[in-house]
């Protein structure tokens, strides 16, 4: 879909998360729509048990406090602290919570941990992105470097090394904003990692959500794109700006847009309408408040650039940006591009894979998943929805879509299955077993019709995979990310992370658990 820029801490890329067995937990049913081969009347959702945006922060805050003698059970060593990011807490009393971690006083990149605690205070497990004890010999760096580059300790390659963070900011050759960070070894001077912040996920020039609702805020004498129902998300034009915020967008009589480019608050009518579908979805499904679920908005901005032929999510500034195509009035607000980009926001709130190798292949197909999921949820007659990625912006003009989630490789790149060379294929590429994984888990191998789209979804192994309902395969999906799933995923830890997902949903003898195993065989995931 859409390109997306996500400022995050560098992590590790090769290090396999330690995932250790977790008892079964059961969360609490909510009832949605089912969808083709979904045979249940409602799905348990693994609602956070937090009220409020304010509970959870609180959470976060007691996290916090009792960091030091969780760092003691874990049996860090003595310069190590945690930092924690993130608190879930399932139903049933569990509690996920998500840490950094600092080496005397300095960032651990790849060394995050998520901690598993029964509503007893029994710590039952801990998911770590690096098992590798965290210590190095000095913290002093031997060779020079740029001012603005910070230390480090890079758990990625194995051994812990002290490392020197810097960041190169400029624009690519599409006008997309660049923001490249390279990790080098403080000793020898090695570049050990070196990556592109700015996730691409593809482009278009389509507008097709229809006449819409938008909640926006009266202002004097008028209107603005101001939605206090969801956290105060504001929209804002850029005005052929790549830079700072633009102008919030304002309406005399709260009638905004005509349909087309030659409108420029048409585009903004569709940002602002993505954004909130996407916030609807997250707390209709995950009961979440927002991209981080601290319950505060992002903000949208439109018409960036000239010409621009992309868009983008930036965790620098939590905010969409959308160019307008070639043509400047081809705006690439697409109801499933808002969703693909919010989304990589929250992959960044919650696991923050990397955007490299397998975890960046999963952390696309994240955004493709959820906003797939967000299409579905909108259920706008215009532009129903579907496992085809971008298949309103004619990227390929000839109305043929970004992705095919059912048979990914028939986009000419995309991987259908996985195989050791995966991980060295564009994001986009690889993002194709995870995007064929979730379609099989959903809706299951074979031919079928779906609002109208015909599929017919191939096996690496000619097997039979029985959907078990998007609905199902979707928290499945989110469990995994937020609470299992941390910065060094690869494929074979996504098969472990959405079996434990799965395991603690619906059960270890369960159909759900069955069929994710049948789906990742399926794309030879084994």
């Amino acid at each position: 879909m859409t390109p997306h820029m996500n400022t995050r801490r560098a992590a590790a890329l090769a290090a396999v998360a330690a995932m250790v067995v977790v008892g079964t937990q059961t969360g609490a049913a909510n009832a949605h729509p089912n969808t083709p081969g979904d045979t249940s009347s409602a799905s348990p959702v693994s609602t956070p048990a937090f009220s409020t945006a304010s509970a959870r922060t609180a959470a976060i805050k007691s996290a916090q406090t009792d960091a030091s003698s969780t760092a003691s059970t874990l049996k860090l060593g003595a310069k190590e602290k945690l930092i924690a990011r993130d608190v879930i807490k399932d139903a049933n009393g569990t509690v996920h919570t998500r840490y950094e971690r600092a080496y005397d006083g300095l960032p651990v990149l790849g060394g995050d941990l998520v901690t598993h605690t029964a509503a007893d205070g029994t710590l039952k497990s801990v998911t770590k992105a690096t098992t590798a004890r965290i210590s190095v010999p000095s913290t002093t760096a031997k060779i020079k470097t740029a001012a603005s580059a910070r230390k480090v300790i890079w758990a990625g390659d194995g051994t812990p090394v002290l490392a020197l963070e810097s960041v190169k900011t400029g624009v690519q050759k599409d006008g997309t904003p660049s923001r490249k960070r390279v990790i080098t070894d403080a000793t020898t001077g090695k570049v050990l990692q070196s990556y592109e912040e700015i996730e691409t996920a593809g482009i278009g020039n389509s507008q097709y959500s229809g006449k819409v609702d938008v909640s926006t805020t009266a202002s004097g004498s008028g209107f603005d794109l101001t939605d206090g129902d969801r956290g105060g998300h504001k929209t804002y034009d850029l005005n052929q700006g790549s830079s700072g915020t633009g102008a919030l967008v304002t309406d005399d009589d709260d009638t905004w847009g005509d349909g087309t480019g030659d409108d420029r608050q048409t585009a903004a009518v569709d940002a602002h309408y993505g954004a909130a579908k996407t916030w609807d979805f997250y707390k209709s499904a995950f009961g979440r408040d927002g991209i981080a679920g601290d319950g505060k908005a992002a903000y949208s901005r439109v018409h960036y650039g000239d010409a621009y032929v992309n868009a983008f999510w930036d965790d620098s500034c939590f905010c969409m940006t959308y160019g307008d195509g070639a043509d400047n009035k081809s705006a690439l607000t697409a109801l499933d591009v808002a969703g693909h980009e919010m989304s990589h926001g929250l992959t960044s709130s919650t696991a923050n894979l990397n955007y490299s190798g397998e975890s960046g292949g999963l952390n696309e197909a994240t955004s493709d998943i959820f906003g797939t999921s967000v299409e579905f949820f909108a259920d706008n007659t215009t532009d129903a929805g579907d496992y085809l990625i971008g298949e309103k912006i004619d990227i390929n003009g000839d109305g043929s879509p970004l992705r095919y989630m059912d048979e990914p490789s028939k986009d000419g790149g995309s991987a259908d299955y996985w195989d050791s060379g995966v991980g060295g294929l564009d994001v986009h590429y690889s993002s194709g077993v995870a995007n064929h994984f979730f379609y099989l888990l959903a809706e299951g191998s074979g031919a079928k019709t779906i609002n109208g789209v015909d599929y017919d979804s191939p096996t690496a192994d000619g097997s039979t995979v029985t959907g078990i309902g998007r609905d199902k395969a979707v928290q499945i999906w989110y469990k995994a990310l937020s609470e299992y799933m941390t910065s060094t995923t690869d494929y074979a830890d996504a098969r472990t992370a959405t079996e434990k997902a799965a395991t603690d949903l619906y059960g270890a003898d369960s159909a759900e658990l069955k069929a994710v195993d049948a789906a990742w065989s399926g794309v030879n995931v084994k």
